[in-house]
């Protein structure tokens, strides 16, 4: 029994064991769905093992979604604590992995695979590509994804969820203070999604250098391609600081080292200094793609060519390089001297000017335009006031003598929060809806889908705005109660009404994915939107092959010249077309990562060691294996595209 004691959750309570409960039901109720309905076969060649990017892409859309809920939910509990002074809804340490799994929840696993959903489906089809340049290694990339994000998701019923924050400062997160596996989890969670992360990065790197289309210069990019380029450069410079990071935390908690440690030589300064390294260049890997769909949408629905591409670019890349250059703002108060706080202070100041040029451009672009308000557009011009306010309480932040009194309070988890929601969600239920009859080939219903960005976007501001006076009025973050004589009852009780419109909301999203699935018309052709780039120029459902033949574009609005202008997108005969395969070695080795993790955060030894023999295997096998794909031949070519109504 002491073997099997060490994975019981080591504080309980009825909530966890109704979860227990709930996620057992829900995967017998999935293995008896696939079975009755004989879809193993179906289950296992069109998605577990696909490399289809377009396939990768909606799966990370799928995860991502889920988690939204996931990380939603925790956010509906804080927020129901702390709704009344001296609440016991949760207790100190329930309070503690909530509020640490929510932050870990929706920056890696809901941002993230957001982003990654829509620059895999859209960036390819963008460049008039045919996949990504290495389609394995993009599904070993989600798979590695995936078994982090579960690897997380069941430790809040095995073994005790993370409780030391969602940036797990040492000492705080060592065993001393830290003594369940919460902490291990969140190490080896992080370290093998992040692995994917960094695989995916040097994928679309390669990809959108050396796979574009003819005529297809650098700056003729569409702008979405453009920030997935600079956000997966600054995911390869990123990600191995994150990586190296969580090795040294792990070595510090399962073999006694002491890199973090406050004793034998240690500097739990250096966690936090790696740590911010790598976090605050995340925070642009999220929001310069989200820049990247807003430029897409509010061209298309200005009907005007975006104003200030070349800027646009170049505050990009300014961006980009300052994004190294700020991340002590974040421990303004903890001691690194006067000079120091000063240089960061400007560089943080610094940023906001090209991410201001950018806002100036997606103005002037709207200005004179023939605008259509569409559920997409919608949600990219309510981006603009609420995120304004988001960059200004940043400013705010960066003056770190004034920090002293934001830092560690409401305010900054305002700030934040008013940054992240308008500046990423937003963008990704606008490209969600925008790309939707790209990826399913029907529209999401338009009225549902304006009625939920209203009641997001206000909700979003009910429930954040207070924040920014029980702030400034001292109300610490990470406090799971607090006396009724502080008076910051009515303001946690206005974010709660806030947080809980916020979920009606994101309820009517699913609300109008089950109706438009129901009742959308399928019969809405390539480019519904009456859209610019590339990406409308192939058929409704996307072809394997993407293009049967290759387009030559002149601008980066190859679509639109071709409508307009009476630009020739597509010129020449059809050839055989070749493609990879498909195998399911990323997803045995996604697996075999799972259990690989499962036994580090346990101690397994055994049970460790073979699985790190497995991934060698699985990498060695890869390394001799003789698979040169498939072609697909022009009979097989103008048949698909006769029953898609030829070429467009």
């Amino acid at each position: 029994m002491d073997f099997f004691s060490r994975f019981a959750v080591p504080h309980p309570s009825p909530a966890i064991y109704a979860s227990m409960v709930a996620i057992g039901l829900t995967v017998i109720a999935i293995i008896a769905g696939l079975t009755y309905f004989k879809k193993w076969g179906y289950l296992w060649r069109e998605w577990l093992t696909t490399v289809d990017h377009k396939r990768i892409g909606i799966m990370y859309l799928i995860s991502a979604l889920l988690m939204l809920f996931r990380g939603g939910a925790d956010a509906i509990m804080m927020r129901a604590q702390l709704a009344v002074p001296e609440n016991t809804l949760l207790d100190a340490q329930h309070y503690n992995e909530v509020f640490s799994t929510h932050g870990v929840v929706m920056i890696i696993f809901m941002a993230m695979p957001f982003i990654m959903a829509l620059m895999n489906f859209v960036v390819p089809l963008q460049i008039g590509a045919r996949d990504v340049a290495f389609p394995r290694l993009n599904a070993l990339s989600f798979w590695l994804f995936f078994a982090g994000a579960m690897l997380l998701n069941i430790s809040f019923v095995i073994g005790g969820s993370p409780d030391a924050g969602w940036t797990s400062y040492f000492p705080l997160a060592g065993n001393e203070f830290s003594e369940s596996v919460g902490t291990n989890y969140y190490m080896f969670a992080l370290q093998i999604s992040g692995l994917g992360t960094l695989m995916t990065g040097i994928n679309m790197i390669t990809t959108i250098l050396k796979m574009r289309a003819p005529g297809m210069t650098l700056m003729k990019m569409p702008m979405f391609t453009w920030s997935s380029l600079v956000a997966n450069i600054i995911i390869v410079f990123a990600f191995p600081v994150l990586t190296v990071a969580l090795l040294m935390g792990t070595m510090d908690r399962l073999f006694a080292t002491n890199f973090f440690t406050t004793s034998n030589g240690g500097m739990d300064m250096l966690w936090a200094n790696l740590f911010w390294v790598w976090g605050h260049p995340e925070v642009y890997i999220l929001i310069l793609p989200a820049f990247g769909i807003y430029s897409e949408i509010i061209s298309t629905f200005a009907k005007r060519n975006l104003y200030g591409y070349k800027s646009m670019v170049g505050s990009m890349v300014i961006i980009s390089l300052l994004s190294f250059l700020v991340w002590t703002h974040h421990f303004f108060t903890m001691g690194q001297g006067a000079l120091t706080n000063s240089i960061f202070s400007i560089t943080t100041m610094a940023i906001a000017v090209p991410t201001g040029v950018k806002i100036f451009n997606w103005l002037f672009t709207l200005w004179k335009g023939k605008i259509t308000i569409t559920t997409p557009m919608l949600y990219s011009i309510l981006f603009l006031p609420t995120f304004t306010i988001g960059g200004v309480t940043g400013v705010m932040l960066a003056m770190s003598a004034a920090d002293y009194q934001y830092h560690n309070t409401m305010f900054l988890v305002a700030h934040f929060h008013m940054v992240i929601i308008p500046g990423v969600v937003f963008a990704m239920l606008a490209g969600l809806t925008f790309y939707w009859p790209k990826m399913f080939g029907f529209m999401l219903n338009e009225r549902i889908g304006k009625i939920a960005a209203w009641v997001i976007s206000i909700s979003t501001l009910v429930a954040f705005m207070p924040m920014f006076f029980s702030g400034l009025d001292g109300q610490a973050r990470r406090m799971y109660t607090y006396s009724e004589s502080t008076g910051f009852g009515i303001w946690n009780m206005i974010s709660f009404i806030g947080a809980f419109g916020m979920a009606i909301g994101f309820a009517l999203i699913v609300y109008n994915i089950y109706y438009s699935t129901r009742y959308a018309s399928r019969n809405i052709g390539s480019d519904p939107w009456d859209a610019r780039s590339l990406e409308w120029a192939t058929h409704n459902p996307v072809p394997e092959y993407n293009f049967a033949i290759i387009p030559q574009v002149n601008s980066s609005e190859g679509l639109w010249d071709a409508k307009k202008k009476g630009h020739v997108l597509f010129k020449g005969e059809y050839e055989k077309i070749h493609m990879p395969n498909n195998s399911g070695v990323p997803f045995i080795m996604g697996a075999i990562f799972f259990a690989w993790g499962f036994s580090f955060v346990f101690g397994l030894w055994i049970p460790a060691i073979l699985t790190t023999i497995g991934i060698f295997v699985c990498m060695g096998l890869r390394s001799i294996e003789k698979d040169h794909g498939r072609y697909i031949s022009v009979e097989e070519i103008e048949e698909t595209e006769t029953k898609m109504r030829g070429a467009k």
